[in-house]
C-alpha cells in the first residue's frame, strides 16, 4: 500500500495522541466498564473507504433496562459524548487504516453507500473522526431531539447538508485543510467545556 502524505499524518497523529492519552482513554473506559457493566466497548459495522464495510470502536455510552429491556443513554454516557471522549477509540481505527483524522463521518449502511452519480466520489475518501459536516452539527443530537420526526429530519435535511459538505471536502482537502479542521474541532471541544461550567 502506497505510503501518502495523509495517511503518514494519520498515524503519526493518531499514535502520539494515543501516546500522550492513553491514561485518559483507559480511564473513560474503566468508567464505562463500570456504568454499563459491560466490556465497556460498542462495536458496529460502518461503511469505509469504496464502500467496503469494516467495524468501529466507540465506548459504551448505553445502559439497558434489565426490566424493560430499553436502552437510554447513562448519565456518564452523556459526559462522554458531549466532549466526544466516546469517540476515542477510534484511533485504534485510524491507526488500522479503517479511518483517518478528518474524513467523512462513518455511518451505517443505507446512506453513504446508496449514494449516486458524483456524490459516490465520497466513498473515495477514508471516513474520518471529524470532519466539515462534525464542525456544522456538533450538537446534532441535541438538534434531534428539538425535531417531531428527528429519522425524517435526519434524512431530509442533515444527512443531504452533510453530503454536499462532504463532497466539497473531496475536491479542496489538504494537509493544512485537515490542520484546521482539527484546530477548529478541539476549540468546539474546548468551548463546550467552558459552556457546562457556566
Amino acid at each position: 500500500m502506497k505510503l501518502t502524505l495523509k495517511r503518514l499524518f494519520d498515524i503519526v497523529f493518531s499514535g502520539l495522541f494515543l501516546f500522550l492519552f492513553s491514561w485518559l482513554l483507559f480511564i473513560a473506559w474503566f468508567l464505562a466498564v463500570i456504568d454499563t457493566r459491560t466490556n465497556g466497548i460498542f462495536t458496529q459495522d460502518r461503511i469505509g473507504q469504496f464502500g467496503k464495510l469494516f467495524r468501529i470502536y466507540k465506548l459504551r455510552t448505553m445502559q439497558i433496562n434489565q426490566n424493560s429491556e430499553d436502552f437510554r443513554i447513562s448519565k456518564l454516557g452523556r459526559i462522554l459524548r458531549t466532549y466526544k471522549l466516546d469517540e476515542l477509540p477510534q484511533l485504534i481505527n485510524v491507526l488500522k487504516g479503517d479511518m483517518s483524522i478528518v474524513g467523512p463521518r462513518p455511518d451505517i449502511s443505507g446512506y453513504y453507500d446508496l449514494l449516486e452519480g458524483e456524490e459516490r466520489k465520497i466513498l473515495e475518501l477514508k471516513p474520518g473522526l471529524t470532519s466539515l459536516a462534525s464542525l456544522k452539527y456538533f450538537d446534532e443530537d441535541e438538534l434531534l431531539k428539538q425535531q417531531d420526526f428527528p429519522l425524517e429530519y435526519n434524512d431530509t435535511v442533515l444527512f443531504p447538508d452533510k453530503v454536499k459538505l462532504n463532497l466539497c471536502y473531496y475536491y479542496h482537502h489538504s494537509i493544512f485543510g485537515d490542520l484546521k479542521i482539527i484546530f477548529h474541532t478541539g476549540r468546539m471541544m474546548l468551548w463546550r467545556k467552558n459552556l457546562q461550567r457556566r
